[in-house]
């Protein structure tokens, strides 16, 4: 289990931090789903399988007792000091160093750029930090909005995932698969600072 006072946290901006994930965040992830339902299940699957607090209790469970092979770096999105979404590494390949961003954010702060700015945020710590070689964003092909995210920090549209995820409504979805590579990454550091 995470101690409070060694969490890993990444400053963004004078407004948000990205925050490691904890059990005290549990109340937060769950309520957010909750009073969200119908915004967040149009791009996220998880959301009907979210139905208590317990659910959400059993992913951060999930995340903190994974074993240290397994484990991935999942973040709250903290803007003015107030949960905001998740971010995070997933399906991370440490022997090819690469990995996958995910997130999302609570509707009423959509449009500050607050998750173009973590995720910038986490491709510097991806890069500098934990040696990865490649960091890929994967998008239903209707979610403008996270798309945008990857395209406005030069990532190469590589192509479609067809079917690749299903959806709440019981529909499959192609995505939109983005990457950069490091070597993207040190062409453009500026671009991420």
């Amino acid at each position: 289990m995470n101690d409070k006072h060694n969490l890993l946290q990444i400053e963004v901006d004078d407004r948000t931090t990205l925050r490691e994930i904890t059990l005290d965040d549990v109340s937060d992830i769950f309520h957010t789903i909750d009073i969200q339902r119908e915004y967040l299940e149009q791009w996220l699957p998880f959301v009907p399988f979210t139905k208590t607090i317990n659910d959400s209790l059993a992913f951060v469970q999930s995340v903190l007792d994974a074993a240290p092979n397994q484990a991935e770096l999942v973040f709250t999105i903290r803007y003015n000091n107030a949960f905001a979404g998740l971010i995070g590494f997933k399906d991370t390949d440490r022997a090819n160093r690469k990995t996958e961003i995910g997130y999302w954010l609570s509707e009423p702060l959509q449009g500050k750029g607050i998750v173009t700015r973590s995720v910038k945020a986490l491709v510097r710590f991806a890069f500098d930090e934990l040696d990865i070689n490649r960091i890929q964003i994967r998008c239903a092909v209707g979610n403008t909005p996270s798309k945008r995210i990857p395209q406005r920090l030069g990532f190469a549209l590589e192509g479609l995932e067809r079917d690749g995820e299903l959806l709440a409504n019981g529909l499959f979805t192609n995505l939109e698969v983005y990457s950069l590579t490091n070597s993207d990454y040190i062409t453009n550091k500026n671009h991420y600072t």
